[in-house]
């Protein structure tokens, strides 16, 4: 009888073992939405896929590719997705909404997107003051690409919803869209405006936020851009992981800062660079510059977000949104001793 207890307690504790590192396992599985992720201002987070630095980190990584960055967030929210690699900005916004978003490690120091005329209505939209009534694209509606769309027709002097917003996703899409001229303009991301200056010399840019110089033209200073963020509660429920997760973001961008935009371009999918090579090449050197070399969130990049969205939404403006919750660089302090090397 003895031996029988023994036996069924033995038993036991293989199968709440087994149970345990199940759990475990499925933990460390984690699913990032991605709003596009042929953008190469999310570049960093599919780096790390073909770099193997998820794995390193212990972690398994799925990247589930949506339209748009308002897609991505309510994958997040709907439960579909654990974390969104995504603009800042949406955790602001959600902020004034009482939606508790926090980004854990940012990579993109500027959000590179740029405000473009089709070539089809060049002749009719000389400023972004001509763009009232008119069709503008952006990746999709709620998205950072329409959140700037607003905030450049409020800093002209036009009601936010002046022109007629329609989403044309990214890459392809948008070009085609901006070629054909289904739209008068649109906010792209690169390698779409790269891609379009080739074949259209005379592209005219209404603004551009690529550069250091030009998003301090657009914004006044700083203003971050694409960031790992999910909900506060995850991010508590989950800090092995969120830590996991920003110590392979982190030994990413000082990879990227220590290859030349050749071994970057090498590490990626095929299906991602496309058949023009050498102009992935020059939309990648022109895009290096906006990665973060060290994940950090600028705290005057936050306030500038906190103060583009204020000026264009009286809802946030009125919410008093604490802007210091919405982001957090203590993953990224652990990750710089983690990684080697001290945060900047």
């Amino acid at each position: 009888m003895e031996y029988y207890k023994v036996k069924m307690l033995t038993v036991l504790s293989a199968s709440i073992l087994m149970l345990t590192s199940s759990i475990a396992m499925a933990q460390d599985n984690i699913v990032i939405a991605i709003g596009g992720s042929n953008c190469l201002c999310y570049l960093p987070v599919v780096l790390a896929k073909h770099l193997g630095e998820y794995e390193r980190a212990g972690i398994t990584v799925e990247l589930a590719d949506v339209k748009g960055g308002s897609d991505s967030l309510r994958a997040l929210l709907g439960g579909s997705a654990d974390v969104v690699s995504g603009y800042f900005d949406h955790c602001v916004s959600l902020a004034a909404k009482k939606q508790e978003l926090q980004a854990f490690v940012t990579y993109d120091r500027f959000p590179g997107v740029v405000l473009a005329v089709s070539p089809v209505h060049n002749a009719e939209i000389r400023t972004i003051k001509d763009l009232a009534g008119k069709k503008v694209g952006v990746s999709a509606p709620g998205s950072t690409t329409d959140f700037f769309l607003k905030y450049m027709l409020n800093k002209n002097g036009l009601d936010p919803t002046s022109a007629a917003v329609v989403g044309i996703g990214v890459g392809l899409s948008a070009v085609a869209a901006m070629e054909q001229g289904q739209i008068d303009a649109a906010v792209l991301v690169d390698p779409s405006v790269t891609v379009l200056q080739n074949r259209h010399a005379d592209l005219k840019i209404l603004a551009d936020t690529r550069t250091e110089k030009d998003t301090v033209a657009a914004f006044g200073g700083d203003y971050p851009g694409g960031a790992l963020y999910s909900t506060s509660a995850w991010i508590a429920g989950h800090r092995n992981q969120a830590q996991s997760l920003t110590n392979a973001i982190v030994r990413t961008l000082r990879w990227i800062h220590e290859h030349s935009a050749e071994e970057i371009m090498a590490k990626m999918p095929d299906e991602m660079v496309g058949r023009n090579k050498a102009l992935y090449l020059l939309a990648l050197k022109n895009t290096i510059p906006m990665y973060s070399e060290t994940g950090r969130m600028d705290p005057k990049g936050a306030d500038a977000v906190l103060a583009m969205f204020s000026v264009g939404s009286p809802e946030i403006a009125g919410a008093h949104v604490d802007v210091g919750k919405t982001y957090t660089n203590s993953f990224v302090d652990q990750a710089g001793s983690a990684t080697g090397e001290a945060p900047k």
